[in-house]
Parts: structure tokens; sequence; C-alpha cells
């Protein structure tokens, strides 16, 4: 921890930057701003010199009550990702506190990893690639796979821009495609269903994308995937939240559904060891937009927040609770 270009010089705001962000942050705002660099956004690590200081914070991994409450300085949080569940907004706003974050630039990214994750549940591909590798080819054919993305009818929970890109993909699949939000969506042509009970009971894969915080805690509950069917997949790109946990292992291990795919979880990066153990449930360690391609951009954005936010008094991306200039 310590100010990365030395002592605050005259004229030069001091920022934050907290977290494993991509290395392009550093890089662009060192330039113009004095930086404190720490291993994690934590009020535990601010120093009375960077509490006196710091006018902005580059963060990844949230920013809890605490740490906002440890900088009387704050006024904005520059968020990497487009989930900003894990930053206080109510705190950042009780303080007049700017927060932004990094929205559209990862869409298509995650909408790719959707679909790979898709097909490596139906199809088992990982498992494929395991049973070569341990030479057991040699002693014959890997069994035929019950899930085959031939015939289903996909459910999107959340048709926002990722959701949207998803739908895309699937229409090229040649599958039906329908959604769930509180409200349709203007000028698509997919198929609204008004409750995520009607969505599921009216298709046999659900795909979840909304963001996390209180309206959608454990919105896919027991009987939501009861409603999927045996035949029910369930996949998960959007935030670990929203799936009862408890109750999809119980489906999947009962055969209540088919298969799972998650690639987000409720407590990452601890993973409940009842899914670990389910041969058909697939995991993946939060990589939906996990490219340096994509990472770079999103890193470039976090900066460009801040730098415009200090030389124009104005957010290129703040969150919907925030109006932007102060």
């Amino acid at each position: 921890m310590g100010s990365k270009s030395g002592s605050l010089a005259g004229g030069r705001a001091a920022l934050i930057v907290a977290g494993p962000l991509p290395q392009c942050v550093e890089a662009i705002l060192e330039p113009q701003f004095d930086l404190f660099v720490l291993p994690r956004p934590d009020a535990g690590l601010v120093t009375r010199e960077i509490a006196g200081a710091a006018r902005g914070a580059a963060v990844m991994g949230g920013a809890g009550a605490p740490f906002i409450e440890a900088l009387p300085q704050l006024e904005i949080i520059s968020s990497l990702g487009v989930g900003y569940d894990k930053v206080d907004v109510d705190a950042a706003l009780a303080k007049n506190i700017v927060v932004t974050h990094t929205p559209d630039i990862l869409n298509e990214e995650v909408a790719d990893a959707a679909i790979g994750l898709l097909l490596n549940t139906l199809r088992e591909l990982p498992r494929a690639e395991a049973f070569l590798r341990e030479g057991r080819w040699l002693e014959g054919a890997f069994p035929l796979t019950r899930g085959t993305l031939r015939g289903r009818k996909v459910g999107i929970y959340g048709l926002g821009r990722i959701g949207q890109a998803i739908a895309r993909r699937l229409d090229a699949f040649g599958v039906a495609v329908s959604y769930h939000n509180r409200k349709p969506v203007p000028d698509v042509t997919w198929h609204w269903e008004p409750t995520l009970l009607g969505l599921a009971r009216s298709v046999d894969t659900l795909v979840c994308v909304v963001p996390g915080g209180p309206g959608t805690v454990h919105a896919v509950n027991a009987e939501i995937l009861s409603a999927l069917g045996t035949n029910g997949v369930l996949i998960n790109i959007g935030r670990g939240s929203t799936v009862d946990e408890a109750a999809l292992a119980h489906a999947l291990r009962s055969g209540v559904i088919l298969a799972a795919g998650l690639d987000v979880f409720e407590h990452e990066p601890r993973v409940p060891a009842e899914l670990l153990d389910l041969p058909n449930a697939c995991l993946l360690p939060h990589v939906g937009s996990s490219t340096i391609h994509t990472r770079h951009l999103m890193g470039e954005l976090v900066a460009r927040n801040l730098v415009n936010w200090f030389t124009e008094a104005k957010a290129v991306t703040p969150i919907p609770e925030c109006a932007g200039p102060r």
C-alpha cells in the first residue's frame, strides 16, 4: 500500500485503485492523479493520509459502507463490472457519491460464455474431453448424452442487453425463445411471459441473466425448478444470489431437472460441496467476461469515468440510481 506517485502534488486529485483491476487502469490514471494502490477495497487499509486525500476510487470486488465511510473526501466510485450489487449504493448516495459501472462492453463476451456453458451442460463436453485424456476412449466410446439443444424451448430471465445478445445467438441455433421481465421489452419479437413461474412452465431451459439485489434473491427456487420438468436445464450467468443453491442441488440430485450450468455462485469463491459432487452440474469460476480483450476495455472505462469526473464533472456511465453531476 502506498502513494504510487510519491507525495501528493498540488492541484492533482488523489485516487484509490483497489482490487485486481486491469493494468491499464493505473497506466491511464497515473499521469494525471496521485494514486493509492490497495489490494482490496477494505476500510481497514485506509490510512489517515488516504482518508484525508482520496477523492475517487477505482474498485473491483465492491465497496461496502465501512470503506465508503472511511473516505470523507470521496466523490466517485468507479466499479469494474456491469453488476454493482457489491457496492453499497445507499451508503454512497447518502454521501452524495456518484457510482459508475462498465455496462455494454462485456455484453457479447458474456453472451458467448452463456452459449458455451449451455452447450457444455447439455452435451457434457468437459466430461467427454476428460474421458479422452484419461485414455478411456481406448476402452470404448463415450456414452451418448441425454441432453441436446435440439427441440428445446429456452426462457431468458432478464432480457436486458446481455439477455438480448443471448437470445440472438439462440435464434441462430433454431430454438424457440421467450423471456420474463417485469414489463415487455419494446421492439423485440420474442414472447414475453408476465411471471417467472409462467416462463418456467412454458420452457425446458431457463437462462438467468438478471442482476443481483433484494428483488431477485432466490427467485429461482424449488417451485421454479420443478416447473422446468425432468428434462429441464438451468443456466445462470447473472448473479449467484438469484438461485436457491440448496434447492438446485436437491433438484439435480433427485432428478427434478436434468442438469445445470453455473458461472456464478451466491458466496463466491466458495461453492457448495453438494454442487461440486454432482456430475450433472457444469461449474465455472465466474469467467463470463474473463478475456484479456474485454477486461482491458472494461478497465479503460473505469479509468475514463474518473478522468471525466475530475475534468468535466460528469461521469461517463453512472449507474441508474445516480443522475450524473452533483
